[in-house]
């Protein structure tokens, strides 16, 4: 196995390890989930970039690669909505345009073919990783405040908290907006495997 693929699944180990990192309730538990999510996310930049410049792109590293940056973004996603932060609607869209893309992956993998991601898909899972990394800015950022290490009122820290939900929000929606025009770009780009011909 060569390196980009081991990064790839480095990946994809790292996701529990940041799942309990963010639903296990300990001092500067945020910090710990946005520090192992970013060295994910440098996985994913560095697998790309190895495998093109030393000539080590394999089709399992094309169908592996953006499997592990659902995995990663799903996950985040799905415990952003069991906290509070996320809303439910947001993550069935996304799922929804991930299990279709996934879904013309496979008709293709049955003909043969491995359609590796677009640059819509990049930019969808950019746009993704910096929504959920600002949301656990903004949430450690809080729980700073809530543990008196900075100091803010109740008033400010309640205003706060309403207008760092709505950001966090709206982040969220722009990347599945993207989400589904990358999807539909991916789906039509590939049509041929969904018609059967």
């Amino acid at each position: 196995m060569n390196l980009p693929n081991k990064l790839t699944i480095i990946r994809m180990v790292l996701v529990p390890v940041f799942v309990a990192a963010l639903l296990i309730p300990f001092p500067h538990h945020f910090l710990a989930a946005l520090l192992i999510f970013t060295v994910a996310s440098v996985t994913d930049c560095l697998d790309g970039k190895i495998a093109r410049k030393r000539n080590l792109v394999t089709d399992f590293g094309k169908f592996l690669d953006p499997l592990a940056d659902k995995i990663l973004v799903i996950s985040a996603l799905v415990c952003f909505v069991g906290t509070g932060l996320c809303d439910c609607i947001l993550v069935i869209i996304v799922l929804f345009r991930e299990f279709t893309v996934t879904s013309v992956r496979l008709a293709a993998a049955s003909k043969g073919k491995v359609v590796a991601a677009n640059i819509y898909g990049k930019i969808k899972t950019v746009t993704q990783m910096t929504a959920i990394v600002t949301v656990f800015v903004i949430q450690y950022f809080l729980e700073l405040i809530s543990m008196g290490i900075i100091p803010l009122n109740l008033e400010i820290y309640s205003y706060l908290t309403s207008v760092f939900f709505i950001i966090g929000e709206v982040l969220l929606w722009i990347s599945t907006a993207f989400a589904v025009i990358s999807g539909v770009v991916y789906v039509y780009e590939n049509k041929e495997y969904i018609s059967g011909k």
